[in-house]
């Protein structure tokens, strides 16, 4: 919903799939297209994370939801996160899993950041080090 939101303000529409091939650090594009006033995707996704959010998301945890095409407003996904850092904070965790549906976020919860973002797929034979909580959503 987002990426169309920023479409729909630059004037545009096109079809967005889901990437069939897993994303590398190495080939998740730039991003920088501009709209109209001047602004990029991610900062119109930074301010409307920035509006209705406790965590924040880094810059590549940003390029992942736009290459993903992960809506995070879906079912009420980022108020889940929400909680879940929240929870997560409570138990006295600093470096969280937290899954929300079929997305898998991993959260700096001293940070209060997100650090990166996967979908249900690509969790499958992947090892989550560094971390010392899981939250389920």
């Amino acid at each position: 919903m987002l990426l169309n939101d920023f479409l729909k303000m630059r004037g545009q529409q096109i079809s967005v799939n889901r990437p069939t091939v897993q994303d590398t650090a190495q080939n998740i594009p730039e991003i920088p297209e501009q709209n109209h006033s001047g602004q990029t995707f991610a900062d119109a996704l930074r301010e409307k994370l920035d509006q209705s959010s406790n965590v924040e998301f880094s810059n590549h945890a940003i390029r992942r939801l736009d290459s993903r095409s992960v809506d995070i407003e879906e079912n009420g996904k980022l108020e889940r996160l929400n909680e879940g850092a929240r929870i997560a904070a409570e138990k006295g965790s600093s470096d969280a899993l937290i899954l929300v549906d079929s997305t898998a976020f991993l959260v700096s919860v001293r940070n209060n950041k997100v650090i990166t973002t996967m979908e249900l797929a690509e969790l499958k034979g992947n090892v989550f080090t560094n971390i010392d909580s899981t939250v389920i959503m």
